[in-house]
């Protein structure tokens, strides 16, 4: 089993913006994502990409689900994938959470802005390749653990990738936050990297780099 801590933030533009919330403060538990079809778009996530256990087997709320240091945040949410967790007879384990919006996310300058933590209890397998917060496209993403066709038996870094190439590692420690975001050029079509841990203050690491940018959508995956 592969539980991801994980604070889905913000998505912001360049003027400090904020385009979409995924912060869940008003929520009280995730049995809310259970109302969204694509006949009823309500709330902040798609939620179909799932096993056939009730939601809480997969999603969770919790004040312990948040960095200590986000003031903003009420909670954070749990993601976990199991065993039943397949879907459309899919060979991955999936569980993902999909940003429910029709603000523009995906024109011009705009920063996606999240952390993610993991724990000493269901970690993720760094035998297995994990995509943690990614685009269908792919075009970059963050992933966890021995990649698909990757020499060796496990890997136990957390990469940023763009294009498929790894621009930024980091090892995945239980216990540690990792504050990221993605500066997003659509016009341009580039992506930097911003990154800190706990509750450090973003820096920028990667300057942004040539990215064949495409929405089709942005995804928080376990």
């Amino acid at each position: 089993m592969f539980s991801s801590t994980t604070v889905l933030a913000l998505i912001g533009s360049a003027t400090a913006t904020i385009l979409w919330d995924g912060r869940l403060n008003n929520e009280t538990s995730s049995a809310f994502l259970d109302d969204w079809s694509f006949s009823n778009t309500v709330g902040q996530y798609q939620y179909y990409i799932h096993g056939d256990g009730p939601v809480t087997d997969y999603v969770k709320l919790a004040t312990a689900y948040k960095n200590p240091a986000d003031s903003g945040s009420k909670q954070g949410i749990q993601v976990t994938i199991d065993n039943s967790s397949v879907w459309n007879s899919d060979n991955m384990l999936r569980t993902e959470l999909i940003p429910q919006t029709s603000a523009p996310i995906n024109k011009g300058k705009v920063f996606y802005h999240f952390s993610v933590q993991h724990t000493t209890t269901h970690p993720p397998s760094a035998y297995e390749e994990h995509q943690v917060c990614f685009f269908e496209s792919h075009f970059t993403e963050l992933k966890y653990g021995l990649i698909d066709g990757e020499q060796g038996t496990l890997d136990r870094a957390l990469r940023w990738d763009v294009n498929s190439e790894t621009q930024f590692n980091v090892t995945f420690k239980a216990g540690i936050w990792h504050n990221i975001a993605y500066a997003i050029d659509f016009d341009v079509g580039s992506v930097g990297f911003y990154h800190s841990t706990g509750g450090n203050d973003l820096k920028l690491t990667v300057p942004p780099v040539s990215a064949a940018v495409f929405y089709w959508p942005y995804r928080y995956r376990s």
